[in-house]
């Protein structure tokens, strides 16, 4: 299969103003899109959602008119998590929603996301295919077949009413308080209400977005906030998400956070206790050993996958898995929707606290994290250190030394100019020692190539 030009493994993202993330490209790729989803013969409708930040005003006008050019309907949702723009696009039976966010990055980098008919993010395929429409000049279709672009003015209310029927549970969540940080990202007014309208007293954090804030402070990447926020109001638990909704943090009612990977082992407990665990539990490379170990005492098969959820979520689907995510919070739960979603994630793992009565701290018990170092070392044009001698000869030995409870990851980034260095083990210092062994030898070979 040929490599993509522009598609990474969650859309199209980088810097607001530099290439490809200007205006004229992203109209241009509406077109695109437009032209390549219109020709399927699957309908000639499109969402369009965003998050709060502020290019996201210049992004949408250039994606609709780019559609409409095409000859694609589209319906504007304004503000929403990216899962729900997933779920609306597969009950409204749109043949396609996009997503314009850079999730838990900064209001300087955008990106464009696009979900098929079905709620999936679209396959290889059909990425290639829109790229090579871009190659080609941009024409208008005839007047009278031009888009037309209408707003979905119940959109939120929608996901809302979803989200909430994803817990099954008769008496929801009345008793508990919680503290929601939505980032001042796409959750700002929705995921507050999931909560309260399931009868938890919420308090509310990063609900206030002024286009430039998103991910400053709060939400998943900086979980401290909430921490003290939690212990401050005395409340059972937090959740944090991230600027597109799609990951999710929690924090227990001692303030200790709660990564990916620890979610994970509750809503896969959860689901075995109850019978309703199908085919392996899908990590990736980065998954914390621990996970793996804590999931094989209980009999479960655990599978790691390339980074990236569209690796978990296509693993899963080949195994016919239903569990699966990162350990960043990328949490997919295939049994209730098609794509990662932060809210229907928390909800699954209070549901399962609630039936247990137990507090996220108990409940967080069984799995034991692994120490992690991960080392970013810049990497140099044309220098290949992963194929070099040097390097994979210090690899065999710092296994060798770890043992079967240690592991070492070298893998490129997919969003930076870095060779990330992650070594796991049972003793913090050996692991630390062993990642800086590493990024140095690594750095020596890449200055000699150089």
């Amino acid at each position: 299969m040929m490599a993509k030009r522009y598609f990474g493994t969650d859309g199209i993202r980088g810097r607001v103003g530099e290439p490809p993330i200007t205006a004229d490209f992203v109209l241009k790729l509406g077109w695109a899109a437009g032209q390549v989803l219109a020709g399927r013969g699957v309908g000639e409708q499109v969402l369009i959602g965003k998050d709060t930040r502020l290019s996201n005003y210049m992004f949408e006008s250039a994606l609709e008119a780019g559609l409409i050019a095409a000859g694609i309907n589209i319906q504007l949702l304004g503000p929403m998590p990216t899962p729900a723009i997933a779920y609306l696009t597969r009950t409204l039976r749109a043949n396609a929603g996009i997503v314009i966010s850079a999730s838990h990055n900064g209001h300087e980098d955008n990106g464009i996301k696009f979900f098929s008919a079905d709620g999936f993010k679209l396959d290889d395929a059909t990425e290639l295919a829109i790229e090579a429409q871009l190659e080609r000049p941009l024409t208008t279709v005839p007047s009278a077949a031009l888009g037309k672009a209408s707003r979905l003015v119940d959109a939120p209310g929608r996901y809302i009413e979803f989200c909430k029927h994803t817990l099954q549970r008769a008496k929801g969540l009345a008793g508990l308080t919680i503290v929601v940080d939505c980032a001042n990202g796409a959750g700002y007014q929705v995921a507050p209400a999931v909560f309260e309208e399931l009868g938890a007293r919420v308090i509310r954090r990063g609900v206030h977005p002024d286009g430039l804030n998103i991910n400053v402070d709060c939400g998943s990447t900086h979980i401290e906030p909430l921490q003290q926020a939690v212990l401050d109001h005395g409340a059972d638990l937090g959740i944090a998400l991230d600027g597109d909704g799609d990951r999710v943090i929690m924090v227990d009612e001692t303030g200790t956070a709660l990564d990916g990977d620890q979610l994970l082992w509750i809503i896969a407990r959860g689901r075995h206790a109850a019978g309703l665990l199908a085919g392996p539990v899908v990590g990736t490379q980065m998954s914390n050993l621990g996970l793996e170990l804590a999931l094989e005492q209980l009999g479960v098969p655990f599978e790691r996958a390339k980074v990236g959820d569209r690796y978990v979520l296509e693993r899963l689907v080949a195994t016919g898995g239903t569990i699966g995510g990162e350990s960043s919070g990328h949490l997919v739960c295939l049994d209730r929707t098609t794509t990662g979603d932060g809210v229907v994630s928390a909800l699954q793992v209070l549901g399962y606290a609630l039936d247990q009565q137990l507090p996220l701290s108990l409940l967080a018990r069984g799995m034991e994290k692994l120490p992690q170092c991960m080392i970013n070392v810049p990497v140099t044009a044309g220098v290949d250190a992963l194929k070099n001698q040097r390097v994979g000869d210090t690899v065999s030995a710092v296994e060798a030394e770890l043992g079967k409870t240690g592991r070492i990851l070298l893998r490129p980034s997919g969003t930076e100019p870095v060779l990330r260095v992650m070594v796991e083990g049972e003793d913090a210092g050996r692991v630390r020692d062993a990642a800086e062994r590493l990024a140095s030898e690594i750095i020596a070979v890449t200055e000699v190539a150089h």
